[in-house]
C-alpha cells in the first residue's frame, strides 16, 4: 500500500470578475501520484503546472474558494481539509516554498524552538543541532528573517519543518532555489538521509539535475495534468529512454544540454 496516493486530483477556483460576473478557473485538471515509504518522488514541470497547488491540496491549505475533486489517501485513509489536521505538522511535514512563512518579528532560533519537544535546555540543544545539520551557524539564530540571505531563510524553513519524531512523509516545495552549492548538497543529503530512514519524500522542484541526484522516481506535470511517471534513471544522456515527448523536451531544454530543444 502506498504511503501517499493522489488519484485524478482537480482543483478549481470560484471567482468573480468585472460586474461581479462569476467564473471558474481550473489550474489542476488531473494529477495522480504515489509515494512509498522511504521513496523520493521528484515532481517537476514548468511554472503553473500545478506542483505547489498539489502540495497545498494535500496539506489542506488551499484558499476558501477552492473546489477540490479526486481523492487523496494517506496510508490508505482518505484525507480532506478536515481530516488532514491530525496529520499536518506531525506525520506529514511541509517545507513551504515561500520564506514569508517565517515571522519577521521573531528571531529565527525562537521560531524553530516553538515546535520542539522537551524542556527549554533540550529545545535549545535540538535547535542548534538542526542549524548545524543545515550549515547554519549558532549566531545565525539571533538574526531576524530580513537579516538572512534567501538561501539561509530556506534552510531555516527546513529546520522548522523537521521537528516531529512521528513524521512519515515530507513534502518539500522548491527548497533549493537561491542556495549556494555547498548548502544545496547539505539539503539534498538530508532529504536522502530522511528517505533512508523510511520516510517518504515529495521533492517539488524546477531543478531536475539536482533532484536526480537523490530521486527514485520523477513525475512530470504539464498544464495541471500528470503526463509522465518514470524511474529517475531514465533521465540520462540525450534522453533516449524518455518515451513521453514533453518529458524528453523538458530534459533536452536544460542549460546542461545546451538548450537542444525549446519547449
Amino acid at each position: 500500500m502506498p504511503l501517499l496516493q493522489v488519484n485524478n486530483l482537480s482543483v478549481s477556483f470560484d471567482q468573480y470578475g468585472r460586474g461581479l460576473e462569476r467564473f471558474v478557473t481550473t489550474p489542476i485538471r488531473s494529477l495522480s501520484i504515489e509515494i512509498g515509504k522511504g521513496e523520493i518522488l521528484a515532481v517537476v514541470g514548468a511554472s503553473g503546472s500545478g506542483k505547489s497547488l498539489l502540495a497545498h491540496a494535500i496539506m489542506g491549505i488551499l484558499p476558501a474558494n477552492a473546489i477540490v475533486g479526486g481523492e487523496i489517501k494517506f496510508k490508505g485513509n482518505l484525507i480532506d481539509e478536515r481530516s488532514i489536521k491530525k496529520y499536518r505538522g506531525k506525520q506529514i511535514a511541509f517545507i513551504p516554498q515561500s520564506v514569508n512563512y517565517l515571522d519577521p518579528s521573531m528571531k529565527v532560533k525562537n521560531q524553530v524552538r516553538i515546535g520542539l519537544p522537551g524542556i527549554k535546555s533540550e529545545r535549545i540543544e535540538k535547535q542548534e543541532h538542526l542549524f548545524e545539520k543545515f550549515g547554519l551557524k549558532k549566531s545565525d539564530g539571533d538574526l531576524y528573517p530580513f537579516e538572512l540571505s534567501g538561501g539561509m531563510m530556506r534552510r531555516v524553513l527546513f529546520t522548522t519543518s523537521m521537528i516531529s519524531p512521528d513524521t512519515e512523509l515530507v513534502i518539500a516545495d522548491e527548497p533549493t532555489p537561491g542556495i549556494h552549492r555547498s548548502a544545496l548538497d547539505l539539503v539534498l543529503n538530508q532529504l536522502k538521509t530522511i528517505a533512508d530512514s523510511g520516510i517518504g519524500v515529495m521533492l517539488i522542484t524546477h531543478d531536475i539535475i539536482s533532484a536526480l541526484k537523490i530521486a527514485d522516481r520523477v513525475s512530470v506535470f504539464k498544464d495541471g495534468c500528470t503526463v509522465d511517471d518514470i524511474p529517475a534513471s531514465f533521465f540520462s544522456a540525450d534522453g533516449e529512454s524518455l518515451e513521453n515527448e514533453y518529458t524528453r523536451m523538458l530534459w533536452k531544454s536544460l542549460p546542461e544540454h545546451s538548450f537542444m530543444e525549446a519547449i
